[in-house]
């Protein structure tokens, strides 16, 4: 199995500022006008946690006010990385491949249920002394960040939830699923790549052809593999409703600031099932981003860091002025 990325592969954290895939996150970053500094930390480390191996990415001065970014489903850690580039001037972002997905380990009991992961986040929070940390999560990670938010609600200083909620989309979720399942195995690279470009019609593909890498793995017999485990990709796998809710449900304890954030052409979260969530909230405003859908942070990255930057400096005070 060969890997396509590079990574930590022991207790030693890796600089990623020393690799070609840094000077192609820069150059993708160069393509869309998002700024960023030259001097940067930026390490790939491993955590174990809960029994299992974690891959952690982590940017910025540790010094700096915390953000923990949480992946989507059958995504990983870099689904952040031009958001992170941008911010890791001001912002120390620690950012985890969650369970059986990109360079973490697979859970071996199956378990990737928003309780298990919830509880993989606090310890990793806990354990590297994350203080009063902003939380942020798309989709999947969204629902782990409010369940972990739902154990300890006076931890994080803030939310952001990226296109995710109590009510979604039956067709976008179906959607979705039906392109899980069916993209496992590819004989080329380029079949990955067009598939996505086919799925896809908001990023580049440049920009795909970029992140590829972290969610595929060459295998011995010359074809390219998906990394996460390959029971996400199993078609009875999924989330129920019922369960969504009860996540949802316990997040409305939290009173600190929450923004939602819902791309314009999601095809998961309605713009009406956005407000009717953003309503049953103590302190939450919602905001759209344009020319994106689902997955806004890759797909508009430059109108997602607009979105959010202000509820980020309002969180933080002048910490990161």
């Amino acid at each position: 199995m060969a890997y396509l990325n590079t990574f930590a592969p022991t207790a030693d954290a890796v600089d990623m500022t020393q690799t070609d895939e840094f000077a192609s996150l820069c150059e993708s970053a160069a393509d869309l006008g998002i700024s960023h500094v030259d001097d940067i930390r930026y390490v790939s480390r491993n955590a174990v946690i809960n029994h299992l191996r974690l891959h952690v990415l982590e940017w910025g001065d540790p010094a700096n006010p915390t953000i923990v970014m949480l992946h989507g489903g059958n995504q990983s850690a870099h689904s952040w990385d031009l958001v992170a580039l941008h911010l890791a001037d001001r912002y120390h972002i620690v950012a985890p491949d969650q369970r059986g997905h990109g360079d973490s380990e697979w859970a071996r009991d199956a378990d990737y249920g928003p309780d298990q992961m919830a509880s993989d986040a606090l310890h990793l929070i806990h354990e590297d002394g994350l203080d009063s940390p902003i939380v942020m999560g798309h989709s999947m990670g969204g629902m782990v960040t409010m369940r972990l938010t739902s154990r300890e609600p006076s931890l994080p200083r803030a939310v952001v939830l990226v296109d995710v909620g109590p009510e979604v989309s039956q067709r976008g979720a179906e959607q979705i699923r039906n392109f899980v399942v069916r993209n496992v195995e590819f004989d080329h690279l380029d079949e990955f790549i067009d598939r996505v470009a086919a799925y896809d019609p908001f990023r580049s593909r440049e920009h795909m052809e970029r992140t590829a890498r972290y969610n595929l793995v060459h295998r011995s017999d010359g074809k390219y593999v998906a990394k996460s485990d390959r029971i996400l990709h199993d078609p009875g796998f999924g989330r129920p409703a019922a369960a969504r809710r009860d996540v949802a449900d316990g997040f409305h304890e939290f009173a600190g600031p929450t923004l939602l954030v819902r791309g314009e052409s999601s095809n998961i979260l309605q713009a009406d099932a956005a407000q009717r969530f953003v309503a049953e909230l103590p302190n939450a405003r919602l905001v759209e981003v344009a020319n994106c859908g689902h997955n806004v942070h890759s797909q508009n990255t430059p109108g997602f860091i607009e979105a959010v930057s202000d509820f980020l400096l309002a969180a933080v005070g002048d910490a990161a002025r």
